[in-house]
């Protein structure tokens, strides 16, 4: 097991246009954190489903992919959202028997912080799928998403959260509201031993 970058973990369409906005991402979630693996990269699948924009695929502890729709108007968002799936999924596959962010204690701090966000809901959804979007994994994949690209350090994909917020999507929070959960995510990466010095600093 070795500390590696996020871009050594993840294989990105090369051929797909949605690339150059992948790329972007990734490069904000290298400058976030570390990650310690023994894995093959996993590849990312561009699709063109419009029943939803992303999901993160497994067996058992084995990542199969992540695939995102070029369908939707979130892609980098999208993208980072099952990022944060498979950080947690694999996290928690070293560390306990379950996703990361339910129970192991580095996550304690964050799971506080996230108990005090309004859960917003995407239009339409069922209630059966209510308690879903309160889980802990998903209010994980969400708020990863978010301080990602709020601390990563690019600003065209801070400039598309802004345009997300101003629209009052229901996958992001208000920037006021969120930024005691962007510190606590960034302080689990610490806790872990994974954040970058150039985010200790900030």
């Amino acid at each position: 097991m070795r500390l590696c970058a996020l871009s050594e973990l993840l294989r990105l369409p090369r051929r797909s246009p949605l690339h150059p906005e992948l790329v972007r991402a990734l490069a904000a979630a290298n400058a976030l954190h570390l990650f310690p693996s023994d894995l093959e990269p996993v590849p990312v699948q561009a699709t063109s489903t419009t029943s939803q924009s992303g999901c993160y695929r497994f067996r058992r502890g084995d990542p199969i992919d992540l695939r995102i729709s070029r369908r939707h108007d979130r892609v980098a968002l999208s993208f980072l959202h099952e990022l944060g799936h498979f950080v947690d999924h694999q996290l928690g596959h070293e560390l306990g028997p379950a996703w990361a962010s339910g129970h192991h204690e580095a996550f304690a701090g964050w799971r506080e912080a996230a108990r005090q966000l309004q859960i917003r809901l995407p239009a339409g959804v069922a209630r059966s799928r209510r308690r879903y979007f309160s889980s802990s994994k998903e209010l994980w994949a969400r708020s990863y998403a978010q301080t990602v690209i709020a601390l990563g350090g690019d600003p065209w994909l801070q400039q598309d959260l802004g345009r997300l917020i101003d629209a009052d999507d229901a996958f992001v929070w208000p920037a006021a509201e969120f930024e005691l959960v962007a510190h606590e995510v960034a302080l689990t990466f610490a806790q872990l031993g994974l954040r970058l010095p150039a985010v200790v600093a900030a």
